[in-house]
């Protein structure tokens, strides 16, 4: 241990003839902690309202969207074509389009989705959402969502009727299944046919509107459409999951990048506790200062002394903090004691998501702040004339 280190830690751990100096040095400490803790656990509850609502965006859409605006001929050899893609594990053939659906004198505007019931449930996780009825679409079965059920108080069996600009006589449809996804925009416009339902009343006979494709991970995405662009045809787009919530996601990724500049003032309001420490410890160590340097002390030793010493408080409060904030995640993400309106954020319980990044990224960004903190405070402690500081004593 250098003879630096042990001064600083003499100083740390001695008790001050002014009391008020070990009160601050503990409420720095801790203002630091609860700064640091803040951070973490802030942090953490965005990230999991992150994955959460990514979860339910590509649990209701697929990972990568093929769609033309001429329709597609769904053919095997195309299909095959999509498959063949490496990271495509599974795809579907669907058809949508704008509708009206009216149950007696309720009217509501609706997007209407044609699927095969059985590969639908491969390639999203619409079963996984099904809140009540069955998957089994038949010949005039539809499938809604439990807001657009709530808006026209539909339950299972009741008859309504799907008019499109195709087909403005309308067509008479049963409720089979009811479900949630937990995305309002979902839950309260969409609503699921089967394929050649969804043909005939949009008049679009032997063509689909486009393909889902279901990829073994979510963000090898943007791969798969960089690969399906050169081998489909021209006329056709391919989207990601990514590109059709480019807002949402860009400002998921600005709410969090705010939140931790705002939470990282609060640790440097902290941090300027050291500093006071730090000052009124050189003006009580005075006479100390000027010993050391009448010995033999260089000014970048006496530097030393005190940003080590006002690091060591940093340190301590960045720990303490870290420790406290990971502590909580834990006892939020285990037992869920904190419960949310489910018909606000669609989620009844708070999300938790540690990631190690954040975790890092906060515990250095405590540390380089407190060290800052020390600058000023041991340059000017190094500054001090050793025949001042011993001239009254």
């Amino acid at each position: 241990m250098s003879w630096q280190l042990f001064v600083s830690l003499r100083y740390l751990t001695s008790r001050h003839r002014e009391k008020f100096i070990s009160i601050i040095s503990l409420i720095s400490i801790l203002g630091v902690a609860i700064g640091v803790g803040a951070l973490i656990i802030v942090l953490a509850v965005m990230s999991g309202f992150d994955e959460e609502l990514k979860e339910r965006l590509i649990g209701t859409t697929s990972h990568v969207v093929i769609e033309s605006e001429f329709g597609i001929n769904p053919t095997p050899e195309i299909m095959s074509k999509v498959l063949g893609t490496e990271h495509v594990i599974d795809a579907s053939f669907f058809t949508h389009g704008q509708a009206l659906i009216r149950k007696d004198e309720n009217v509501s505007g609706i997007v209407l989705r044609g699927v095969d019931p059985s590969a639908e449930k491969k390639v999203s996780r619409i079963g996984e959402y099904l809140k009540s009825g069955t998957l089994d679409l038949g010949a005039d079965g539809i499938l809604v969502g439990s807001e657009l059920a709530g808006r026209l108080s539909l339950k299972i069996g009741d008859k309504i009727t799907v008019i499109t600009s195709a087909c403005i006589e309308g067509k008479e449809l049963k409720v089979c299944g009811i479900f949630t996804s937990g995305m309002y925009e979902y839950d309260a416009n969409l609503a699921y046919v089967n394929m050649p339902k969804a043909q005939e009343v949009f008049g679009v006979k032997g063509l689909v509107s486009g393909i889902a494709v279901k990829v073994d991970d979510a963000f090898n995405a943007p791969l798969v459409r960089r690969a399906l662009r050169e081998d489909l045809d021209r006329s056709m787009t391919v989207r990601t999951w990514m590109d059709m919530n480019k807002n949402l996601m860009s400002a998921l990724k600005l709410e969090k990048t705010v939140m931790f500049i705002i939470l990282t003032l609060i640790v440097m309001v902290a941090c300027f506790n050291i500093a006071s420490t730090l000052i009124m410890t050189v003006l009580e160590k005075t006479k100390d200062i000027g010993i050391l340097k009448a010995i033999g002390a260089k000014d970048s030793d006496i530097m030393a002394i005190f940003a080590m010493q006002g690091g060591m408080i940093g340190f301590l409060g960045t720990i303490t903090g870290a420790l406290f904030g990971m502590g909580m995640c834990w006892l939020l993400k285990t037992y869920q004691f904190i419960n949310l309106p489910q018909d606000i954020y669609y989620i009844d319980k708070l999300p938790v998501r540690l990631e190690p990044m954040d975790i890092l990224l906060v515990v250095a960004s405590g540390m380089v702040i407190s060290l800052l903190a020390t600058i000023y405070p041991s340059y000017k402690a190094s500054r001090l004339d050793p025949v001042e500081s011993l001239r009254y004593e």
